[in-house]
């Protein structure tokens, strides 16, 4: 009788935790003060708003207790992490005017590459800021905006910005939103006119490469009437013996008849904690169409809430979550509906492997004046051995009964029959094994672009390489 395997080894996560020694490198110190606050934003050369909104971000950090839900947080001591570092350069649209190192990160995470063959625009940070920014002419001459958030504060756009910033997720939301608000640094800012189809994506990608730091961004997009956008952000960083955290921050509007996609896949190393906030405001008849893919970080919070205000608005959530040894990935999200009519559809797959833990939490809010709306949660998960765990903690909150809902949750293990049908066919073990988590995994590769759907399944196979044991 043939014996199951019951352990999987951990990842060889070697392409991705490459590191180049830092040159020359400008740090704040290390925790969080009212004087490292107001250094940061000196640096930033930040309006007085900016400043003082700041200063009062930290001051709510101050008075909020820490997060009372997902997995534990023990290991992150503010006191030791860096909130801004900023690499030896200044942010270039000349991808030859990067310094060397800096440009040969990105060049091996593909990056270059990928903005000569398929994408709109790009923009790379490394650390705390932007090292490189470019959006291609035909798409700057429909009238779409797309810089980062600091250029954008002091330029024709500052007022925008100083509506919007922060609005959807307020200092006040959670202890990390607040910490997001006082040390933010990065990040993109991008407005599409109204009536303008963005016909390829634009992209961001995140960096980060110094030990014991922070990554801070916020992605602030305004889709106008009518319009069309695909907005991807990737993100990683190479593995330190010291935590690292990333408390980045999107912000998502959606105007009237108007479609946004936002696609993301998050490779972060082991020993970061993950402490990401996304949401979306969606007016009536636009759609938001949140792509997520969650791979890295030692622990991750990571629930996008899509906010349906506008009678019509519809939201569409697909997900997967790849959790390994010594990680406890708590993902999902949130679907608020405040508007008749209005439709959401949540599509999720979670993997789990040595003793990883996956926990999907999801909610989904029906206000009493959104009659006639609808809502479907589906959440599968895999687990690939006996040590690893997966939770599905679902939440309706219904306060009108015309409405229609539905959920469903299911949780298992790979067959060993089809392990073996497969094997039947000229396939190894573990390369029949990592074809069924691929196929397991295609909602949401089949959603992404093409080389995108190809890393993500890179991902998988680096995953499961060598496996089984």
């Amino acid at each position: 009788m043939r014996e199951e395997k019951t352990a999987v080894a951990d990842v060889n996560r070697a392409f991705y935790d490459f590191r180049y020694e830092e040159k020359d490198v400008f740090k704040v110190e290390e925790g969080l003060t009212p004087a490292i606050v107001e250094q940061i934003s000196r640096e930033k050369g930040d309006p007085k708003w900016m400043r003082d909104f700041r200063l009062r971000s930290l001051e709510i950090y101050n008075q909020m207790g820490m997060p009372d839900w997902g997995p534990s947080i023990e290991g992150l001591d503010m006191g030791n992490i860096v909130t801004y570092v900023r690499p030896n350069t200044r942010m270039s649209a000349s991808w030859e005017e990067v310094p060397q190192d800096i440009k040969d990160t990105f060049e091996r995470l593909g990056i270059p590459q990928a903005e000569r063959d398929s994408l709109a625009g790009v923009g790379a940070q490394y650390d705390s800021e932007l090292v490189y920014h470019n959006v291609r002419a035909e798409v700057a001459a429909q009238g779409v905006v797309y810089t980062d958030l600091e250029s954008a504060l002091h330029g024709p756009y500052a007022e925008q910005i100083r509506t919007h910033f922060m609005k959807l997720v307020p200092p006040t939301d959670h202890k990390f939103a607040a910490l997001h608000g006082a040390v933010w640094s990065g990040g993109s800012f991008v407005y599409v006119p109204p009536g303008v189809s963005v016909e390829i994506p634009l992209q961001s990608y995140f960096r980060l490469n110094s030990p014991g730091a922070g990554q801070f961004e916020h992605t602030l997009i305004l889709v106008d009437e009518g319009a069309n956008l695909h907005f991807i952000e990737g993100c990683s960083a190479p593995k330190y013996n010291v935590a690292n955290l990333h408390a980045g921050c999107v912000e998502l509007y959606v105007g009237k008849n108007a479609t946004l996609r936002y696609s993301t896949i998050e490779n972060w190393s082991r020993n970061m904690y993950n402490l990401n906030t996304k949401r979306a405001r969606v007016e009536e008849g636009g759609k938001v169409e949140w792509i997520s893919g969650s791979f890295g970080s030692h622990v991750s919070y990571l629930y996008p809430q899509s906010n349906l205000v506008g009678a019509g608005a519809r939201a569409e959530f697909t997900g997967i979550t790849f959790a390994g040894r010594d990680q406890n990935l708590d993902t999902g999200c949130k679907m608020v509906h405040s508007a008749p009519r209005t439709s959401s559809y949540v599509n999720t797959r979670s993997i789990s492997k040595d003793g990883g833990v996956s926990t999907f939490r999801s909610a989904v809010v029906v206000n009493r004046q959104a009659e006639d709306s609808k809502s479907s949660v589906s959440c599968q998960s895999l687990m690939l051995d006996s040590g690893s765990r997966s939770d599905t903690i679902p939440a309706m909150d219904i306060h009108t009964a015309r409405t229609d809902i539905g959920h469903e949750a299911r949780i298992g293990r790979i067959s060993d029959e089809a392990v073996f049908y497969l094997m039947s066919r000229g396939l190894s073990e573990e390369e029949a094994r990592a074809l069924i988590v691929s196929g397991f995994a295609e909602n949401v590769s089949k959603e992404l672009p093409l080389e995108y759907a190809v890393e993500m399944n890179n991902l998988i196979r680096i995953e499961m390489k060598g496996s089984i044991g």
